[in-house]
């Protein structure tokens, strides 16, 4: 029962994450908002199998990405002060890396559903 209630309570603690950081996260909300779109486009057009997992797994990849940047910038905001000079650089660093995988996941998402898109227009 004990370890019932302890899983729970994590379940519990990760909804308050994903709730802080829907609530206060720009960017995240916005990668939602194009990760729900591409999901959609998974159902609409007729990917193959692999394509669908390559899909899912880049979503997750950038959404977590998001999260551990904002996980690390408030961790680092304790660290040092804002106006840190090493702290700008980290969170440039952080910022750097959700945008790498989102534009990777860009070029991959349109390698995938061009030649789907293409046909809608032949």
């Amino acid at each position: 029962m004990k370890e019932a209630k302890r899983l729970i309570k994590s379940f519990r603690d990760a909804g308050k994450g994903l709730k802080y950081v829907f609530l206060h996260e720009r960017n995240f909300r916005i990668q939602l908002l194009m990760a729900i779109l591409v999901l959609v486009l998974t159902f609409v057009f007729e990917l193959k199998q692999f394509e669908v997992i390559v899909i899912l797994m880049l979503v997750v990849l950038v959404l977590i990405l998001e999260f551990l940047n904002s996980a690390l910038e408030k961790f680092v905001d304790i660290l040092k002060p804002r106006l840190h000079y090493q702290v700008e650089v980290v969170k440039d660093i952080m910022a750097a890396m959700v945008l790498l995988a989102s534009v990777g996941a860009m070029v991959v998402g349109t390698i995938i559903f061009w030649p789907h898109v293409y046909e809608l227009f032949l």
